[in-house]
């Protein structure tokens, strides 16, 4: 059984609607929409003509399909004419989510002297004597680069590097609203993963930081470890690290709730891609008892038969135990469930069968791999990757404070020591004494976090000797 998808905002559209004047016409319409299941979200007038009424009512709807259905019950009632339908996330992205505003002004003649020829050959000049004068006399210090080449996008999959355009600039707001950073999308026409590595390297002399998106395991593995390598700059694949950091945190919030250390748990992860591999190392990094990652096949242990090399490697690291099984048979006694694979993963026999005050993160979107309302009373603690739903483990509370720690103290790398620090940072933005069941994690829109997250990572940097300088805490963007 699957999790119902609630009507969202991600699925409304607006409606223009001649309403015969009379008594009771709106009511009708408003009983249609709900008896389709849609919800009405605000309404219009636009203007009054002879004997009728033009408005504009806004529905939010579960899917496609549901608000067809929807406008379609509108539509076969008396009295009521559809004008037209728009789809208001459509809207949102007309002509695109991003532009670029000039910080300096252009009034006059020495105005443009200055921010271009003549003046600014005496910038470049300066640059090209100090190199290092590039972090403040350009937007390199401000700058990161999300790259995609469209090979695993949400839960699209492989549909290229344009129709990934969307996402990435998405992922360009994020970091500028939460974090104060300007990024930039990077989509590449390619999936050849030396290719991709010779481009980002070309461009990076503009960028404080590369943030790799939605590129497809195990690919995503070695284009990352490469780039690490032959760039001085930090490289994050978010896919992988946010998601673990963000994990660790409400792991660490929800064991607190339930009156367990994490050096005494069981853990098992659904997912052996870059999500769930690199959640799998952050739990064992941060001193958890047992970790057991599970893929379609079954548990991960050493030996067994079509594993490829990364799999093989991250069975060595986990399952010290070597059961073998299927996800549900790992999940007997076990004290956490994290979800980062697909729709029916687990079963609900899976989570009865774990152990007393289980923690389940169900965290597939759109579809959790079971549905919280199918494991009510089983679990204490439940999240999942969905904002209608408690607790939403999201990567937006990770990679805007990440990237703006890393930046200030212009970092030359994120390690495993500045994400563990975010989690714990994350964590603690939630009081203790707030903490229950259904809080464990702080909203997206909480101010406190980027700040939090982003002073324990620019300490981590410096303590860990891969700072270029301090931070001023004065000129930091929180």
């Amino acid at each position: 059984m699957c999790a119902t998808t609630h009507p969202s905002a991600s699925f409304s559209a607006t409606l223009r609607v001649h309403l015969t004047n009379r008594p009771g016409s709106f009511a009708l319409l408003a009983e249609a929409i709900g008896e389709a299941g849609g919800l009405l979200d605000s309404i219009d007038l636009v203007r009054v003509e002879h004997g009728k009424k033009i408005r504009d009512v806004s529905v939010l709807a579960s899917d496609k399909g549901h608000l067809d259905r929807i406008v379609g019950a509108v539509r076969a009632l008396d009295g009521v004419e559809v004008e037209h339908v728009s789809d208001r996330t459509l809207l949102m992205h007309l002509g695109g989510k991003l532009e670029v505003v000039s910080k300096a002004p252009l009034k006059t003649r020495d105005d443009l002297s200055m921010a271009y020829t003549p003046g600014v050959a005496r910038v470049s000049q300066a640059i090209a004597d100090d190199p290092a004068k590039v972090w403040n006399l350009t937007i390199k210090n401000n700058t990161v680069a999300v790259v995609t080449d469209g090979s695993a996008v949400l839960g699209l999959g492989d549909i290229g590097p344009a129709a990934a355009l969307p996402v990435m600039e998405g992922k360009a707001i994020l970091f500028k609203e939460f974090g104060g950073i300007d990024a930039w999308p990077v989509c590449l026409a390619t999936k050849d993963a030396d290719e991709i590595v010779r481009i980002v390297s070309a461009i990076a002399p503009v960028f404080g930081g590369i943030n790799l998106e939605d590129i497809s395991a195990p690919r995503c593995f070695d284009i990352e470890s490469r780039l690490r390598n032959e760039l001085d700059i930090p490289v994050f694949h978010d896919d992988q690290h946010g998601t673990a950091i963000v994990v660790l945190a409400g792991l660490l919030n929800a064991l607190t709730v339930v009156g367990k250390r994490l050096e005494d748990v069981c853990a098992v992860i659904t997912g052996a891609g870059a999500a769930g591999a690199a959640t799998a190392r952050m739990l064992v990094s941060a001193g958890a008892g047992e970790v057991i990652c599970c893929d379609r096949q079954g548990t991960l242990y050493p030996g067994r038969a079509a594993l490829d090399p990364f799999k093989a490697v991250l069975a060595d690291e986990t399952n010290p135990r070597r059961l073998r099984g299927s996800s549900d048979d790992a999940l007997a006694g076990a004290d956490v469930f994290v979800g980062l694979s697909t729709p029916g993963a687990v079963t609900v026999d899976g989570i009865r069968a774990m152990g007393d005050d289980a923690i389940v993160f169900a965290m597939a979107n759109p579809t959790p791999e079971i549905a919280p309302e199918e494991i009510e009373g089983m679990a204490a603690v439940v999240g999942t990757g969905r904002s209608d739903y408690p607790n939403q483990i999201n990567n937006v509370l990770a990679f805007p404070g990440v990237f703006r720690g890393a930046l200030d103290v212009r970092a030359t790398a994120i390690t495993r020591e500045m994400e563990l620090a975010a989690a714990h940072a994350l964590a603690a933005a939630v009081d203790r004494e707030h903490l229950e069941p259904d809080y464990i994690i702080p909203s997206v829109f909480d101010k406190r976090v980027s700040a939090a997250v982003s002073a324990a990572v620019s300490e981590a940097a410096q303590t860990g000797g891969v700072a270029r300088r301090e931070r001023d805490v004065t000129a930091a963007v929180a």
